[in-house]
């Protein structure tokens, strides 16, 4: 009986699926993470939006919190909290946001709004 010498031959195959099935799972995590980066830039501007609609609530004599609730819904968010102190509108947001294999993260984003002038403690 003869004996063949070991080579690499047949080593390729193996490494092109392991170094493909890699590349499909960073891609998977890239577009999750850029998604959710997304996402919480999505919830603070929705946040900075709602603010300052309250603050020109106030200013015009409505109701702070639902123009603040208005604008957190027209983008995507909840309306977590408001408070009005004075001319100065505080608000918290809140959006659900899919991540890798379909889990839910929930983000949170807070802004403030008013006069520049105003003297409202944190």
């Amino acid at each position: 009986m003869r004996v063949r010498p070991r080579t690499e031959a047949g080593l390729a195959a193996p490494a092109v699926v392991t170094l493909a099935a890699l590349v499909v799972v960073l891609t998977a995590l890239s577009v999750s993470g850029g998604r959710l980066l997304l996402d919480h830039r999505r919830v603070s501007r929705a946040a900075d939006l709602a603010a300052l609609a309250a603050a020109t609530a106030v200013q015009h004599g409505d109701d702070a919190c639902a123009a603040a609730a208005r604008f957190a819904r027209l983008n995507e968010s909840v309306l977590d909290g408001c408070r009005v102190q004075g001319e100065v509108v505080d608000v918290r947001v809140r959006m659900t946001a899919e991540v890798l294999l379909g889990r839910q993260v929930v983000l949170r984003a807070e802004a403030r709004a008013g006069p520049v002038d105003a003297r409202a403690s944190p």
